[in-house]
This record gives structure tokens, sequence and C-alpha cells, in this order.
């Protein structure tokens, strides 16, 4: 196994906005409130997968409980 046969886990926030199907200014947004998780790689932020999947299974989360 290489490195290229793994799953993409860091995304840039530009990256995890395009998956999220959201802009940068909402995606801002929801990192600035904590509900979406960021990680540090020296300047710069990322959004990991697992913070992708539990933002997604908060706004699942969100919708069961209107």
């Amino acid at each position: 196994m290489t490195v290229q046969d793994l799953p993409k886990r860091l995304f840039t926030l530009t990256e995890a906005a395009h998956v999220l199907s959201m802009g940068r200014t909402r995606l801002f947004a929801e990192i600035r409130t904590g509900r979406l998780a960021t990680v540090g790689t020296g300047k710069n932020r990322r959004v990991t997968a697992d913070a992708i999947d539990a933002y997604i299974n908060l706004l699942k989360t969100e919708v069961d409980a209107a």
C-alpha cells in the first residue's frame, strides 16, 4: 500500500467547504462557533475527515430534533 492508496484525511478550508456544499463564509462561521473543528498544521488550518463526519452527524441530529 502506498500513500496514494490511502483515503484523504485532511482537507483545506476550501476543500472542506466544497465537500460540505457551503461557501467559505459559512464554513468560517461554523468554525468560529465551534460547530466544525479544525487542526493546525503550522500556519495553516485543516479540517479532518472525522470533523466533517461529526459536523454532518450534528446536522442530522438537529434535523431529527426539529
